[in-house]
């Protein structure tokens, strides 16, 4: 820990430099950029506000840890801020006093990611808290956090031992289950995780089992986070008598626990409400409520015990979208430079297997196309496993790639491998739910599962659905195909609406997966969805990059500096550069973006542009069809969203009111800024 953070990474006085969450990142940022940790100050600030954007990083007892793992980390680095007047990072008690930006590199080893899991325990200790709110210079901050103070009363095992969160501080002794034998202790296991697997997953560990001392339970913890994870004895499980799940990606290998008494919930409330979710668990214990025996239910598969099935049908149809976007953007740009290094012809050349010519730029071509098509290949029968993963995690990756494999042979396209993908996760669970003899348990994930759910789902759609899906996909191409004029313009605007409005969540991930599936057979009619769908997403960033160019005074000296940084997301058809703004004010910033990517998107189709790249930006777009048509379709978008954006923001100041800033953008509208009041929770 003494290499990660040093004095010259500590602000005792961050209120000084910064009033908002991002503005205290760049302030932290920047001390890790100037010792040489991190290389790209706009770009890791971009990774922390896309991590940011994803779930607050604000913890009760007044701790905001942003955090992100970025390739534009040199190495694991970790920055200390304090601010006496307090930065709102979105904690349910109000703005944060002790700030920790942590900067993990993008391959960061086992060993450094397990130190900053121990700090993120740490944060659950009260004395080790108290003790940074007193210190009393940088130094002696920095040999606090990296454990070379050990002489400290306030960090020794005994201050830690009885430390817990406030959420956990409830008489011990109390039994919500109806008094159980003090020499059988209630026995619980319980799961934490987290989507970068650095801080929240080790946080909600050491705070349940704060709670757990307290309430007299046997807890034991397996976090699954990035510093890679040792599963449970099964011994272990089978001894428990109640489950908590505190996580927000997926439990891995989640048929374990079945048949205990479950709680399931996002990792902030492992965090937050530890002792009440120990409660819970104990009540459901005591009224016998557990999970079925044979694995989980369709409801349990995936997300919150809480989620509607059209909320889970969502995650599980992103979690497919999400592992396919790779296999895209890596076998589609590669074909696309294969056309662009060798012509349009380029796919009737014969396989670089047999015949390459080392001097020739064609048979690098050649080369180049025919890698992308063999990892373009992968679309359908990845997106189908991963749903299929997303419904009932591992078990349902066989049939799940099946069931895609089958699509494509049938020719039924993105809407066979959403079908294949949704009845492989439907058929494990079906079969997960069978009550076996203990005897056949060892090999139903091995053998049983696989064999019979590849035979049910193969047959379902080689004879039942798929012929019905395959001519839908037909019908649909044909579709595209023959659009023109006034159908054009109204399907390009829809694109674009979709692929602004929620700035890359779920929404904008539909409106991209319809484009790019049709990549997988291109058509006329389907590279221009394509060429319309990046054109509309490139729309938000750069409209607001502009527009913090253009009227400056409008926006703070934060988002100002992440107008900079904007100009190269948008540029890259990175639609989330926008996203720092619109959590802002996503009133004004949001209908912008959908106007101008409604234009953009209309006119893409109108002027006839194509596209066989899946990513790129501007980057591809000597690869684009009618390209300076394009790049009008661009700049018209990015107008209009830049004019209604600045004409929102202007109506809104229509007088300078206390902390905003009313002159033009320089030293005085910086110096303004600084006189802000505090923000209020």
């Amino acid at each position: 820990m003494s290499e990660m953070i040093t004095a010259d990474l500590v602000d005792l006085e961050l209120d000084l430099s910064a009033e908002t969450k991002e503005a205290a990142a760049r302030s932290l940022a920047e001390r890790m950029v100037a010792l040489g940790r991190v290389t790209d100050l706009d770009g890791f600030l971009a990774d922390v506000a896309a991590r940011e954007a994803q779930m607050p990083t604000g913890l009760d007892g007044g701790i905001g840890i942003p955090h992100c793992r970025s390739a534009h980390v040199a190495e694991p680095t970790l920055a200390f801020g304090r601010s006496a007047r307090g930065i709102d990072f979105g904690a349910p008690d109000g703005p944060a006093d002790l700030i920790f930006l942590i900067a993990a590199p993008a391959g960061a080893d086992d060993a450094h990611l397990t130190i900053l899991s121990s700090l993120a325990r740490q944060l659950m200790d009260a004395g080790f808290t108290g003790a940074l709110r007193a210190a009393g210079t940088a130094a002696e901050a920095a040999a606090l956090i990296s454990g070379e103070r050990t002489d400290d009363p306030a960090t020794t095992p005994t201050a830690t031992a009885t430390a817990a969160p406030a959420a956990a501080r409830e008489p011990a002794g109390q039994d919500p289950a109806g008094g159980a034998d003090p020499a059988e202790p209630f026995r619980i296991v319980a799961v934490t995780s987290c989507p970068t697997g650095i801080a929240h997953t080790y946080m909600a560990a050491e705070s349940l089992e704060n709670a757990a001392r307290e309430a007299g339970v046997e807890l034991t913890v397996e976090t699954q986070g990035s510093a890679g994870f040792t599963r449970l004895d099964p011994a272990v499980i089978a001894a428990a008598d109640a489950v908590i799940f505190a996580h927000d990606v997926p439990v891995r290998d989640k048929p374990r626990f079945a048949g205990k008494a479950t709680v399931d919930v996002g990792v902030k409330a492992g965090i937050n409400r530890p002792a009440e979710l120990i409660a819970e668990v104990r009540e459901k214990a005591a009224r016998g409520e557990t999970t079925a025996p044979g694995g989980p239910t369709p409801v349990d598969g995936a997300g919150d015990s809480g989620d509607g099935y059209g909320t889970k049908l969502r995650k599980w149809l992103m979690s497919g979208v999400s592992y396919m976007v790779p296999f895209v953007a890596a076998g589609g740009l590669l074909i696309a430079l294969g056309f662009a290094i060798g012509g349009w012809k380029i796919d009737k050349a014969p396989s670089v297997a047999e015949h390459f010519i080392w001097t020739d730029h064609t048979s690098w071509a050649a080369l180049l196309f025919q890698i992308g098509g063999l990892a373009f290949a992968f679309l359908v029968p990845v997106l189908a496993g991963y749903i299929a993963y997303g419904m009932a995690d591992r078990p349902g990756l066989v049939p799940g790639f099946v069931g895609g494999s089958v699509a494509v042979t049938i020719n039924a396209g993105f809407l066979g491998g959403l079908a294949a993908g949704l009845l492989a996760g439907a058929v494990v669970m079906g079969i997960q739910r069978v009550r076996i003899p203990a005897v056949l348990r060892g090999i139903m994930p091995v053998v049983v599962i696989p064999l019979i759910s590849s035979a049910v789902v193969g047959f379902l759609m080689f004879l039942v659905v798929g012929k019905p899906i395959a001519s839908l996909q037909n019908a649909l191409t044909d579709w595209l195909e023959g659009l023109s004029g006034a159908n054009a313009i109204i399907l390009g605007v829809i694109l674009g609406l979709m692929m602004c409005f929620d700035l890359g969540g779920p929404l904008n991930k539909v409106a991209y997966a319809f484009a790019v599936g049709g990549l997988a057979h291109p058509t006329d009619g389907s590279l221009k969805v394509m060429a319309a769908a990046m054109a509309a997403g490139m729309v938000p960033p750069l409209a607001m990059a502009l527009a913090t160019t253009v009227r400056g005074r409008l926006f703070t000296k934060t988002e100002r500096e992440n107008g900079k940084a904007a100009w190269f997301l948008g540029a890259s058809f990175i639609t989330e550069g926008a996203i720092p703004f619109a959590a802002a004010d996503p009133l004004r910033v949001i209908p912008a973006s959908m106007a101008g990517g409604a234009v953009t998107g209309a006119l893409s189709m109108a002027f006839g542009c194509t596209l066989r790249a899946p990513h790129g930006g501007v980057f591809v777009v000597p690869l684009i069809g009618q390209p300076l048509l394009y790049l009008v379709a661009i700049a018209a978008g990015v107008g209009v969203s830049t004019l209604v954006v600045v004409l929102l923001k202007g109506a809104r100041k229509t007088a300078p009111s206390a902390g905003e800033e009313t002159a033009a953008v320089g030293p005085a509208a910086d110096a303004a800024e600084t006189k802000q009041a505090p923000a209020t929770v």
